[in-house]
């Protein structure tokens, strides 16, 4: 059974870096694309990362374009969401994603594109 396990959230001040990690276990990550969200409460899950299977397709919204970087580890089942110059905005529980069988890249921030979601690591961005 496909399991996600997220951590490396954190208390940080604006300006600062996270990396989380996703720790994949009972199939090999090389046979999913990974998705990042991220959730407030009383709102909707929002996409702030994809990777393709390859690893050479990325997607990011603008609101973390050249802010967030998503990387993948087969070898090591392991997908990561590098952050920096994280702003107060970005506070919200994260979570990663595995791709369904009919995933599409062009529309890879959407939720429906996943399937299993990982437990959620919390991210607080504050003075």
């Amino acid at each position: 059974q496909l399991q996600l396990v997220d951590s490396g959230g954190g208390l940080v001040e604006p300006g600062g870096s996270l990396k989380l990690s996703c720790q994949v276990s009972g199939h090999p990550l090389n046979s999913y694309p990974i998705g990042w969200f991220r959730q407030v409460p009383g709102k909707e899950l929002e996409g702030v990362a994809c990777i393709s299977k390859s690893g050479r397709n990325k997607q990011y919204p603008d609101s973390v374009k050249g802010r967030f970087t998503i990387s993948r580890d087969d070898g090591k089942n392991t997908a990561y969401l590098q952050m920096t110059d994280l702003k107060p905005e970005d506070t919200a529980v994260y979570y990663c994603a595995a791709g369904t069988p009919w995933f599409t890249q062009s529309v890879c921030l959407m939720r429906n594109q996943y399937g299993t979601l990982g437990q959620g690591t919390q991210v607080t961005v504050s003075a």
